[in-house]
């Protein structure tokens, strides 16, 4: 536990210190605002405006805006766990392994502390990113969200954190470069936004796409943010239109459905879960077995 503790630090040290990889781990979160600040944003307040007259605009616009944010904290989880995970293929295309091999170090408290700091990395920035959220819309919209949908999207954070994470460890185990490492960083980065439904509503894909989105786990991940930042908002705006708040919580992803079937928040809870446990135990077969 010492050495797994003393790597863990080492590798916390080694990804905060530069700056460059910090800022790049956020890259998809800021994308993300930007286009909805500069772009995206007042075409869906309009859209959703002209559907619901007599609705105040700036209750329109808390409810894109939490929507939004909502997105931006499930991409965190996503890119910065994958980020930290560079010092691992660092340390493996510069021998740096054989370094540690020569000291009386196993190979199992060696993979626990590149897998673990990866999963600490994702939980301090997502956190990060989950205040400086709920700060925002606070300041903005006039709109502080309650205690507990606060805690619930922090145990959210830790939940997507720790299985997304766990997903990098297992494709960074094929990744044998700093340049390819470098290169999946922005291809997830990119992706997922899309594949999370959050760049765009999940109402603007074609329904066989808007299946298969919804089956993966980021979206999946993104309702359950998006349930305690945006669900408060939507029932503000169609109080006096049920059907209005049903079309929306679908259309934006706060309920996802795979055909006819519903995706429930416990399945997603366990399916994270699994996530979890599975690709650890392979990413860290595979991680272990590279170290030589």
């Amino acid at each position: 536990m010492t050495i797994t503790l003393a790597l863990m630090r080492r590798n916390l040290q080694v990804f905060f210190r530069d700056k460059l990889n910090v800022f790049f781990s956020l890259l998809g979160a800021i994308v993300l605002f930007l286009l909805y600040a500069l772009f995206l944003g007042n075409s869906q307040v309009n859209s959703i405006s002209d559907s619901l007259p007599g609705v105040p605009r700036s209750d329109v616009a808390h409810f894109m805006n939490a929507w939004m944010f909502s997105g931006i904290v499930l991409i965190t989880t996503v890119t910065t766990g994958l980020a930290a995970l560079s010092a691992l293929v660092e340390d493996s295309q510069t021998g740096r392994f054989k370094d540690f091999l020569v000291s009386p170090i196993k190979k199992a408290p060696l993979v626990a502390g590149y897998v673990l700091s990866a999963a600490v990395v994702a939980i301090i920035m997502s956190t990060f990113t989950l205040v400086f959220s709920v700060v925002y819309l606070w300041a903005i919209d006039g709109h502080l969200m309650g205690t507990g949908p606060i805690l619930r999207s922090f145990g959210y954070v830790i939940l997507c954190a720790l299985a997304f994470t766990a997903l990098s460890a297992f494709l960074v185990s094929f990744m044998t470069t700093v340049a390819s490492q470098a290169a999946l960083n922005t291809i997830v980065g990119t992706l997922t936004g899309f594949i999370a439904a959050a760049y765009i509503p999940i109402v603007a894909f074609p329904q066989t796409v808007a299946n298969v989105v919804s089956a993966l786990p980021w979206a999946q991940g993104g309702m359950l943010l998006r349930r305690e930042f945006a669900s408060e908002a939507l029932a503000s705006i169609t109080a006096s239109d049920s059907g209005a708040e049903e079309s929306l919580r679908s259309g934006f992803g706060l309920d996802l459905s795979v055909g006819s079937w519903e995706v429930p928040a416990l399945f997603t809870i366990f399916f994270l879960v699994a996530i979890t446990l599975l690709f650890t135990g392979i990413g860290a077969a595979r991680i272990r077995s590279r170290i030589s």
